[in-house]
């Protein structure tokens, strides 16, 4: 029996990834604060449903990930993304996460809970806030 069967919310599973992946990402926000319009650009790496997007926000929020106030997120977290660590480069085929080029070397953000991208060289730089 596959899980779908036995667990009737197990449709839910896809959204749960986005929000562990959308709040691994927020930990890891480079800024003192961000304006809402680019933390969305950001999660929308993840995801693109308003919905999720509402969630991710809500539960970083009430975790204590990020403080929210009149358009303005400022992260609690002081730890970022180390290109040297947590930034994986493959080669192949692929299509950038964020703006939809096509690239032949893929970025990948390493997080706890999981992969995101890939990116090509310049949208990598602005979703870890290393370019804005």
């Amino acid at each position: 029996m596959d899980r779908d069967e036995r667990d009737p919310v197990a449709s839910v599973d896809a959204e749960d990834d986005r929000v562990s992946l959308g709040l691994a990402l927020l930990q890891r926000l480079e800024h003192e604060s961000l304006e809402l319009p680019t933390v969305i650009d950001r999660i929308e790496t993840v995801t693109t449903d308003p919905a999720v997007t509402r969630t991710i926000l809500d539960e970083a929020e009430l975790r204590g990930i990020i403080e929210r106030e009149d358009g303005i997120i400022r992260p609690k977290s002081r730890q970022y993304v180390r290109y040297e660590q947590d930034v994986i480069t493959k080669e192949g085929d692929f299509s950038c996460k964020r703006c939809g080029s096509g690239v032949t070397t893929g970025y990948f953000i390493s997080l706890d809970a999981g992969e995101i991208g890939p990116f090509g060289s310049s949208c990598i730089r602005k979703v870890t806030g290393r370019d804005d």
